[in-house]
């Protein structure tokens, strides 16, 4: 065999779906589409399309599992958990029995999903060694909104109906405190200190700064970007940098990004993106943005140090969640 040969084939051994196969660390961005029933795959580099990934229906949150070898999509309308073999980029497992899952954290170990069930008005804890719902808990109407604490004792959820955040104690599976925020709270954030938790109420167009340690509201936060109606403003997704210093919120109707100060919770800037944005997160190095832009069908990729929009990318129809593979 010559040296082309060898080489070629060194090549083709790395290529699943038009990507190299490794199994993490590949850079790529995964996004799901909720009117497509797809996820779609990005090149991080060049956002080029590097597949489509058929899901079950209403692909919404999604999330890698500690390491980055597999991602778990909740699909609402199908009762389930899809599980994709990121080397593979294929559906390889589905965790069923679980009601209309919408958003949902991973624990601390990795060992458990928790999952809110939109319309049971529950928490399921998911054990993915069994693949069992282990424990379910009774919260307000409508829950979205999950985090898990840092050590994983706690979980937060957001009850849209009740415009309630409930902290609920894992061991026990009881509610540990009740708090009271704006209208139709509905994603969490926090940043590696844990002394915080952000949580936006899309209706009121408020997001409330949390206290963690005695679960009291200490900051409410107001949007007022230029020529938009108060309607218009309808917070979302939010993400907070690794020291808190920064926090990045999409804002719907208004079709821009807030850029908070983390310390003085004052709004630095907005940037224009898509078309009623919704989900946010940022790259590990934290040096570039992804907003999924739910009525424009694409992403946008902005460069956080000059805060400019880098790109564009289309990908399916109606985005949800994005998650990066880095």
């Amino acid at each position: 065999m010559n040296r082309f040969v060898r080489i070629m084939l060194a090549a083709a051994s790395l290529t699943v779906g038009g990507g190299e196969a490794t199994a993490k660390d590949t850079g790529r961005i995964f996004v799901s589409n909720e009117k497509s029933n797809t996820v779609t795959v990005l090149d991080g580099k060049t956002y080029a399309p590097v597949a489509t990934i058929r899901t079950g229906k209403r692909p919404r949150d999604l999330k890698l599992n500690p390491e980055r070898t597999r991602l778990y999509v909740a699909c609402g309308d199908d009762n389930r958990i899809d599980v994709i073999d990121v080397e593979k980029l294929a559906v390889v497992d589905r965790i069923g029995g679980i009601d209309e899952p919408e958003v949902f954290d991973i624990g601390p170990d990795g060992r458990q999903l928790f999952v809110s069930n939109e319309d049971e008005g529950r928490l399921s804890i998911v054990d993915l060694a069994t693949r069992k719902v282990v424990k379910s808990i009774k919260v307000g109407q409508e829950p979205e909104g999950v985090l898990v604490s840092l050590d994983g004792a706690t979980v937060y959820v957001a009850s849209e109906a009740a415009s309630l955040v409930h902290v609920i104690d894992v061991a026990s599976g009881t509610i540990k405190a009740d708090i009271p925020v704006g209208s139709r709270p509905r994603r969490f954030a926090q940043a590696s200190d844990g002394k915080e938790v952000w949580v936006s109420a899309e209706v009121e167009g408020i997001v409330y700064v949390i206290d963690a340690a005695s679960n009291k509201v200490t900051k409410r936060i107001e949007f007022q970007p230029r020529g938009f109606r108060r309607d218009d403003i309808r917070p979302v997704g939010l993400k907070l940098t690794r020291d808190g210093a920064t926090a990045y919120i999409t804002l719907g109707a208004a079709n821009r990004v807030a850029v908070v100060d983390g310390k003085t919770k004052e709004v630095r800037d907005y940037i224009l993106v898509g078309s009623r944005p919704w989900d946010v997160t940022l790259s590990r190095d934290e040096t570039r943005l992804f907003v999924a832009n739910g009525t424009s069908d694409d992403i946008t990729v902005i460069d956080v140090k000059a805060g400019k929009v880098i790109r564009s990318a289309p990908v399916g129809r109606s985005p949800h969640s994005v998650a990066i593979d880095d």
